[in-house]
């Protein structure tokens, strides 16, 4: 709870620094579609049924569509519009603000102080994960809205449905959890030693370029070496990539792989790569023969020395960069808020 509180106390001290640099929209309608994913009846069969929730309860459930955020994310964008709005009653600070930014493909529920008991950070996050997302990823936007303020306002009037609905949340979660801490320690050797041996696969290329560039590794055989040593690299990399993009996937991190289906249409970002790659590569060379100081920049076409072959690259000598050079590191006016509040519960959602 501690932790909560601080984490929460933080988002309002950051929120509250921009709210001040920024104005935001001004709520007219209890329904405002800034960005016109809506037809002219849903948005009035929409407005209909939340102003006729608000009636009858009190509670303020308010629905905005932007285009976008801008340099703001969906946590500070929505915390400030509920805020400047004043949704809810003041007494009461029951007001629930629903916000859709649609190039950004991001979604949030925002909660008012007073219905954080009941519309919890979980039971948000579920209704944006199970109902909304997958609506939203077949871009029928107001089904996934429509479906969402349904559970919310049936959850808000049956404390029946809403403590089922939190039981699934509980089970859910503990039998997520074991299954996720399993697959996180699986995909994690993977990962470990991958990275293990790319370590010392590019440590090896590292001392190549350096063998190269001190004249004790004939240029020629320095070219083979390199080149058949970036091959384990390259595997490596898939060993540590494949367990990492199957973890975007199960811990549900918001990274979306569609967006990046334009580098598969154009190439010329892997000359950067492989330049970015060997520069680099150089760079740390040259700082390894520097921090040595014993060997000066000299070059050969094809002699070698025997004695540093034997001991840098023989099978039972060592090639790591890391012990060669010590240690490296690095609308209409009809409707208002009643003056409530959010302190930033809720939860958002990506597709």
């Amino acid at each position: 709870m501690a932790l909560k509180h601080t984490m929460i106390g933080l988002t309002l001290f950051v929120s509250l620094c921009c709210a001040a640099q920024q104005n935001y929209l001004e709520l007219h309608q209890i329904v405002t579609d800034s960005a016109r994913v809506f037809t002219s009846q849903e948005i009035e069969d929409l407005k209909s049924k939340l102003t006729n929730f608000e009636s009858e309860t009190s509670h303020q459930l308010v629905v905005l569509t932007i285009e976008e955020l801008g340099n703001q994310t969906i946590e500070e964008y929505a915390f400030g519009t509920f805020n400047q709005n004043k949704l809810g009653q003041k007494d009461k600070d029951n007001g629930i603000l629903i916000v859709f930014a649609k190039n950004d493909r991001q979604v949030r529920i925002e909660v008012g102080y007073g219905l954080e008991p009941y519309i919890t950070d979980g039971v948000a996050s579920r209704i944006i994960r199970n109902t909304m997302i997958p609506e939203f990823k077949e871009e029928d936007y107001f089904t996934g809205i429509d479906l969402a303020t349904t559970q919310i306002i049936t959850f808000l009037n049956e404390p029946e449905a809403l403590e089922e609905f939190k039981q699934e949340i509980a089970s859910e979660g503990d039998m997520n959890g074991w299954v996720k801490l399993f697959m996180g320690l699986f995909l994690s050797i993977f990962v470990a030693a991958g990275g293990f041996l790319f370590y010392k696969s590019y440590s090896g290329i590292v001392e190549m370029f350096r063998g190269m560039m001190i004249g004790k590794l004939g240029l020629l055989q320095g070219v083979f070496m390199v080149f058949f040593g970036i091959l384990p690299m390259l595997f490596a990399l898939v060993f540590v990539g494949m367990p990492l993009f199957f973890a975007t996937m199960i811990f549900d991190m918001g990274i979306h792989w569609d967006n990046y289906e334009t580098m598969l249409d154009d190439f010329s970002w892997i000359y950067w790569v492989i330049g970015g790659f060997f520069l680099f590569t150089m760079t740390l060379a040259i700082v390894k023969i520097l921090i040595k100081g014993k060997d000066g920049f000299k070059l050969s076409l094809y002699k070698n020395d025997s004695t540093y072959m034997r001991k840098t690259f023989s099978s039972s000598g060592s090639h790591s960069f890391g012990s060669s050079s010590g240690s490296s590191s690095g609308g209409s006016s009809s409707f208002s808020g009643g003056g409530g509040s959010s302190g930033g519960g809720g939860a958002s959602g990506s597709w």
